[in-house]
């Protein structure tokens, strides 16, 4: 997903559509299906019972996201940013993949939407030098979910079911670190 400091235009490259979607059930977001790909957090079950570590005199506990952030390669740093998201619809269809090889991405749903529901879809998929169409998988982020994007993972840009906002965690350097792909069938997800 493209952060708001990317200045330059991002290499794209095409391969033929066909005019025929492939459909994907998107399945709730959870850790082992997103293996290979991130890591995500409930922040209901993160604190479930008593869970958490306590802190601040027992004021408040602390559950730490699972995963690892990678900000800094190639002169980069970590950078905290909002995306203000409009509202899409959940079928699309979706037909550009992007990845991020020098750093990781974490989003985290501000707030309730006016709505309620889910937050977003999360479309990814697996490949070395383009998206390895057959390791494609949705899921359905909810809003109390916040998940982060290993360097590497191709996903769609974010897929937001309501105008929302989302804090990012990424990384910002002097050299553009995205790489946008076209599937070769558009994809249509279904919940």
């Amino acid at each position: 997903m493209r952060g708001m400091n990317d200045s330059l235009e991002p290499r794209v490259e095409s391969a033929s559509a066909s005019p025929e979607p492939r459909r994907l059930q998107a399945q709730p977001l959870s850790a082992q299906p997103l293996a290979g790909c991130g890591w995500m957090m409930d922040i209901d079950q993160a604190f479930e019972g008593n869970a958490g570590h306590p802190i601040n005199a027992g004021t408040s506990r602390r559950a730490a996201m699972p995963g690892t952030l990678s900000l800094h390669a190639q002169e980069g740093q970590a950078q905290m940013t909002v995306f203000r998201a409009r509202a899409q619809a959940v079928d699309g269809p979706w037909r550009l993949m992007e990845r991020h090889q020098w750093g990781s991405q974490t989003f985290v749903p501000l707030g309730p939407s006016h709505e309620g529901g889910p937050a977003c879809i999360l479309l990814v998929a697996l490949g070395a030098s383009s998206p390895d169409e057959t390791t494609l998988k949705a899921f359905v982020v909810g809003e109390r979910q916040a998940f982060t994007l290993q360097p590497g993972t191709w996903h769609h840009p974010l897929i937001a079911l309501q105008e929302r906002d989302f804090l990012v965690i990424e990384r910002r350097g002097p050299r553009e670190d995205c790489e946008v792909m076209h599937l070769s069938r558009p994809v249509q997800v279904w919940l």
